[in-house]
């Protein structure tokens, strides 16, 4: 077979959950569509509500979509779905591991599900690949929980899928762990492995995807290239040192202004209504004596915020 072209493609996708209790009927995915480019790591960004968990539950066969078209790594989820799902791993936000069993015997187990032989098991890889190799007969119950995440990453590359799906991996686990977990889904992604990521820590997914889906109330409301979404959100800020404090921002209209803790004026602006000349005269004509400057570029939580917080997102490479 060959490769395709994306990993995972989702065609008018739509969830929803029938009435219950007097409550009426909620769509929880209304109508997407998104391409997961092959090898690439795609991070998938929202609130909570958005719609990202029903997504992924569709993925992984824990939740049945209400009408559409998916396809993982080029098998349809209707007609091949035992080969499409052995195509994904998927490292779950919660935890989930018998406290009873060693690191190896979790492993063996889980390989034991999708049918690996045990000629072709790659358990002490796995392990050491993510510093467990250690504590691989230790019960699971003795593991911190940075230990416990790692292990749930391990469970999910057991079969070798060419497609890992993290669903918040970092959540609670401190720096260091947090960059070797890293370390090790770079190396995976090099060799190939096509990863999706959906995370909170929003300059987590700048440093690390190359895509980036914007989910807001079950719609896609923004997917592009991470540095196609940093250019289109029209925005820009001045921040000047002031020679003398300021004990308030001063009114600049067109312009946004903000007194920092730090004593300096951030000056907010859309680069398709002024320029930087321009702020800088109207800082002047404020009174402001300038002791020094520099411009601060959008980053990812500004375009996160214009698009799911009321902000106008039309201007945001909304599909």
């Amino acid at each position: 077979m060959d490769l395709p072209e994306y990993a995972i493609e989702a065609t008018s996708l739509v969830k929803t959950y029938p009435a219950f209790r007097g409550a009426p009927p909620m769509q929880a995915l209304k109508s997407i569509d998104l391409k997961i480019p092959r090898g690439s790591i795609f991070g998938l960004l929202g609130p909570n509500g958005a719609g990202k968990s029903t997504f992924i539950n569709i993925l992984s066969g824990l939740c049945n979509k209400t009408s559409g078209q998916v396809t993982i790594w080029g098998r349809d989820l209707d007609h091949d779905p035992r080969n499409a799902r052995a195509a994904i791993g998927v490292v779950p936000q919660e935890i989930a591991a018998d406290v009873f069993f060693t690191p190896r015997e979790s492993l063996d187990v889980q390989a034991g599900m999708y049918g690996v032989p045990k000629q072709d098991r790659i358990t002490d890889e796995l392990l050491a690949a993510l510093g467990l190799g250690d504590k691989a007969t230790s019960y699971v119950r003795q593991l911190s929980g940075g230990m416990k995440r790692r292990l749930m990453v391990a469970k999910a590359m057991v079969h070798n899928p060419p497609v890992l799906i993290l669903d918040e991996p970092t959540a609670g686990v401190d720096v260091e762990l947090r960059r070797q977990l890293w370390d090790y889904v770079i190396g995976l992604n090099r060799r190939g492995v096509t990863i999706v990521l959906t995370t909170h820590y929003l300059e987590e997914a700048e440093e690390l995807c190359d895509s980036i889906a914007i989910m807001n109330h079950g719609m896609v409301v923004a997917c592009d290239t991470t540095q196609q979404l940093l250019t289109h959100l029209d925005t820009r800020s001045v921040v000047i040192t002031p020679g003398e404090p300021l004990d308030a921002p001063p009114a600049m209209p067109p312009f946004e202004t903000r007194l920092r803790p730090t004593g300096e004026l951030a000056i907010t602006f859309r680069t398709h209504e002024a320029s930087v000349e321009q702020v800088l005269a109207a800082a002047r004509a404020a009174g402001i004596h300038i002791r020094d400057l520099r411009t601060e570029e959008p980053d990812l939580e500004d375009v996160f915020l214009a698009l799911t917080y009321g902000a106008d997102a039309a201007s945001v490479g909304a599909p």
